[in-house]
């Protein structure tokens, strides 16, 4: 399919305009995944640490389900993926599955906003979203079970969308190398920050986020004068505005400021300042090294 992302071709996955059609993609996911959310009070029971019993486990309810879930995709390579991150990293197994061949598409590092993600989704996101509840009426009368597989795929679906934003500054690093570079190497985070902000497409972005959640959240049956809309649109917005849109331009900085550890030959070579930082280092520490054998 035209503009379809294929991540065994670094010239498909790093595209800018087949990454824009995958986070539109992604849009539509959310919005659904929350739309289902929503239609269960907020039974904020799901998130408290011990609030319900698990055998051998010390944790919320939705940790539990999350990380179990994580377990079994695991299994058959999910988080192999490029475009996937564990929100329980050190407890996934390895695939039963042999590993599929990505090529190297991003620069190795070490950025996870998961933790981050859920805080917000948790104390700020779901709040807003979903309709006042009067009580937690407890664990026989509340759809814990439901509420927390319509957690795990809203946070699995956030979670993607927000880590697409390193897709999005290797893309934009491959473009300007030089203007990024010199930035990376001043560690200016506010003008890599300035550079990989577009106020004109984040408006679009909204306004996008806004007629679809009314459109996807009204029944098209609906003809009355003030149809019943299953979502909270402005908390829809909201999401994106104040957490989503935030959190991806703050993976791209925190990726492009990991894009020149450990450069390869060909990038120090096409960068004379990188190649005299990294030999002034390598002095240094070979300097260092010397005295301490003979201290």
């Amino acid at each position: 399919m035209e503009h379809t992302i294929d991540l065994t071709d670094p010239r498909s996955a790093l595209d800018l305009s087949n990454i824009r059609y995958q986070l539109i993609r992604l849009e539509d996911t959310i919005i659904f995944h929350l739309i289902e959310r929503v239609q269960f009070p907020l039974n904020p029971t799901v998130y408290m640490t011990g609030a319900i019993t698990i055998p051998d486990f010390c944790g919320s309810f939705l940790d539990y389900l999350l990380m179990e879930q994580e377990k079994i995709h695991a299994l058959v390579r999910r988080y192999q993926a490029p475009d996937e991150y564990a929100f329980f990293p050190k407890l996934i197994p390895s695939p039963i599955l042999a590993p599929l061949r990505y090529p190297q598409l991003l620069h190795p590092n070490t950025v996870n906003y998961n933790n981050k993600l859920k805080a917000a989704y948790i104390n700020h996101i779901l709040p807003a979203a979903c309709k006042p509840q009067l009580a937690d009426r407890g664990e026989q009368y509340e759809n814990y079970g439901s509420t927390a597989v319509n957690d795990v795929a809203c946070l699995q679906a956030l979670s993607r969308r927000i880590h697409f934003g390193k897709f999005v500054a290797e893309a934009k690093f491959l473009a300007e190398k030089e203007k990024f570079t010199d930035l990376i190497q001043r560690r200016d985070i506010k003008g890599i920050m300035r550079e990989i902000t577009n106020e004109a497409v984040e408006k679009q972005v909204l306004c996008r986020l806004e007629l679809k959640a009314r459109t996807y959240g009204t029944d098209p049956g609906d003809n009355s004068k003030d149809p019943k809309v299953k979502v909270n649109v402005d908390a829809v917005v909201a999401m994106y505005r104040d957490y989503v849109i935030p959190m991806t331009k703050e993976v791209e900085v925190e990726y492009l400021l990991q894009r020149l550890a450990n450069p390869t030959p060909e990038t120090v070579s096409k960068n004379p300042l990188l190649f005299l930082w990294l030999l002034s280092f390598w002095l240094l520490s070979a300097a260092g090294i010397f005295f301490s054998f003979f201290s």
